[in-house]
């Protein structure tokens, strides 16, 4: 109103307004700090991105936390995501599927051991997976081996074919990271895929005292969280680089996964990184909620002909 009505007095304006001068002036103030912090707060984010390329906002907030501290800046999770919002920021997932596993083979398949198993500890269950990744023109294949209580990623590697030599290399580096003395069982599960049902892989296990568990049906639910592991190694990090040649596409893994395992959050370890967790031995808790056991119950009540109001309810 002072730039449209240019010829009246302030005094005169801020009276018509119920406004005291004071008041005036701090509105401008205010406008003035919220800009800096703002512009902070976006060069902050810039910073952590860079790394971390399409980390999420309420894990962006995780890690900005200390920063307003330092900073003094009072802004909320959902400030935050509305700054995001206003300059573009928030991030669009895609899913894609490529099929990675081959089992329908003659090789032995073993039982599902983990249905319905509470994972309280580092190194009680590692759960394995193979995926892809476009170089160049042609494919090649990660294969991953993941602390299920810490996420982890204890074991990987990167190969231009699916055989199961390369698998087992994965392996060789979670065996040689482990401690010379295991305090309980560890189980390794993964999918039926030839390459775990292999002699060798099945033998280097079995040398090893661990026990082998292996998905029933197909569903990615029973080996949810290394399919989790795969998207968000692809997702958040690989997709984001440009490499022609498999030397190359190794030392970026290398970063990705140094990356993952050491700065990113998670909201089922209590938004601490894996490293943390693993290193330390952390107790934990899961901050999202799991509805496999709660949709495993409706199936059941499905197959029974009773009516299943009642757990959709609850």
């Amino acid at each position: 109103m002072k730039d449209t009505y240019a010829r009246v007095n302030l005094v005169r304006l801020c009276r018509l307004l119920g406004l005291t001068r004071q008041a005036y002036y701090q509105h401008f103030w205010q406008q003035e700090v919220t800009s800096i912090e703002e512009s902070l707060v976006l060069s902050q984010v810039a910073s952590i991105r860079s790394n971390h390329r399409v980390m999420g906002g309420r894990k962006l907030y995780e890690k900005l936390y200390p920063f307003f501290l330092e900073h003094q800046i009072k802004m909320g999770r959902d400030a935050l995501f509305e700054l995001l919002a206003k300059n573009n920021l928030l991030v669009k997932k895609r899913r894609r599927r490529f099929i990675t596993t081959f089992s329908n083979h003659w090789l032995k398949k073993w039982p599902n051991l983990i249905r319905q198993m509470d994972v309280r500890r580092v190194n009680q269950l590692w759960v394995s997976d193979i995926t892809y990744w476009k170089i160049g023109e042609r494919y090649s294949y990660i294969s991953l081996i993941t602390d299920a209580y810490s996420h982890k990623i204890v074991g990987y590697h990167l190969a231009q074919t699916l055989e199961s030599v390369e698998t087992i290399k994965a392996l060789t580096m979670a065996l040689n990271n482990l401690p010379t003395q295991l305090q309980a069982t560890l189980i390794h599960h993964s999918d039926r895929g030839v390459q775990y049902c292999s002699e060798n892989y099945v033998k280097l296990l079995q040398d090893n005292n661990i026990q082998i568990s292996m998905t029933e049906n197909g569903d990615p639910l029973e080996n949810a969280i290394a399919e989790r592991i795969n998207g968000i190694l692809k997702s958040e990090y690989l997709k984001h680089y440009q490499v022609g040649t498999l030397t190359e596409a190794i030392k970026v893994l290398d970063t990705a996964i140094k990356l993952y395992n050491q700065e990113r959050p998670h909201f089922s370890i209590s938004l601490l990184t894996p490293e943390q967790v693993h290193s330390k031995e952390i107790n934990v808790e899961k901050l999202w909620k799991n509805y496999y056991n709660k949709n495993s119950k409706i199936v059941n009540l499905l197959q029974d002909n009773k009516e299943p109001v009642n757990a959709l309810q609850d």
